[in-house]
């Protein structure tokens, strides 16, 4: 058998495998699956392909065959439009969209290609659009290549792409000014943001937002749209002296907030432009601080109780 390291590509066939499936969790067994696989076809492998092209196409039909009995990740905003006042909604028993930390080491087009609009825009999409949007337009394969890896012709590829570009379009989700190496001005902004929502200064917080900004929360359904709205919305729930760890997430950058009794309260990400922040996903289930080597609890809060 051919000795290989297999290893140098998990990082890569990670961010694949959540591109199709919208959860890191459901992402690392899909991976986990695919070397499996890998290692007891090796000897099967002829180097007709390069061997990361090999791996990716494994790790593409183990996602297609996993999201068989898998529903699709959505945010709120995929569910339908947004709230048109600011009540109290019930969470929704939904498999949300997870988000994924960053690697440092990713460059600007690697970042875009893991953004949370993106992400949450291909979950619309049935698994084979998908898979080929991703393969196509993500990964940049030939078409041909993509259909010897999903056992189909070029012709129904080059039909898939073009459903699914359609799709994409239609749900509106560019995100072509977002700022991933930010400035000065955009750093101070986010400061400025966490500030206000640490001390509750609402008239505050909506000032760092764009006049059409939305704002969403999994796992509850509700979602707003405008200055105003989330104004209302945050006027009902503003609660200071909070404290906040700043992190990535998704190639954008992302806020985990803590009560002021210390105890884990949300994730912010923020999708950041020139004319200032256009979207907040508050994911409100703190399960995904674990997706980021955060406690639940704060370092000081644990001693408390110790």
């Amino acid at each position: 058998m051919i000795e290989v390291d297999l290893d140098r590509f998990r990082p890569a066939l990670l961010r694949h495998c959540y591109r199709m499936l919208g959860s890191v969790h459901d992402a690392e067994d899909a991976v986990q699956e695919s070397y499996l696989r890998a290692w007891r076809s090796l000897d099967q492998f002829d180097g007709r392909a390069s061997l990361q092209t090999w791996l990716y196409r494994i790790a593409t039909n183990v996602c297609l065959r996993s999201l068989e009995t898998a529903g699709r990740r959505p945010l709120p905003s995929g569910l339908g439009g947004p709230s048109p006042e600011p009540e109290p909604g019930l969470p929704l028993d939904v498999a949300w969209l997870e988000p994924l930390p960053t690697d440092p080491a990713l460059i600007v087009e690697e970042r875009d290609s893991v953004r949370l609009a993106l992400v949450a825009a291909l979950q619309i999409l049935p698994p084979r659009q998908r898979a080929v949007l991703i393969l196509r337009d993500v990964l940049h394969w030939r078409a041909a290549e993509v259909a010897s890896a999903l056992d189909t012709s070029t012709a129904a590829v080059n039909s898939l792409l073009q459903r699914a570009r359609t799709l994409l379009t239609a749900a509106g989700l560019s995100d072509a000014d977002v700022n991933y190496a930010l400035d000065d001005d955009q750093q101070r902004l986010i400061d400025r943001y966490v500030t206000a929502f640490e001390t509750a200064d609402i008239d505050d917080l909506v000032l760092t937002l764009t006049e059409e900004a939305a704002w969403e929360m999994p796992p509850n359904p509700m979602w707003f749209v405008g200055r105003i709205a989330i104004g209302q919305f945050l006027r009902t729930k503003a609660v200071g002296n909070r404290t906040s760890v700043r992190l990535e997430a998704n190639g954008q950058p992302a806020v985990a907030v803590y009560n002021e009794d210390g105890a884990a309260h949300s994730l912010h990400v923020l999708t950041v432009t020139p004319q200032g922040i256009r979207r907040v996903v508050v994911f409100l289930d703190t399960a995904v601080f674990e997706l980021f080597g955060l406690p639940q609890l704060t370092e000081r809060t644990m001693d408390d109780y110790s």
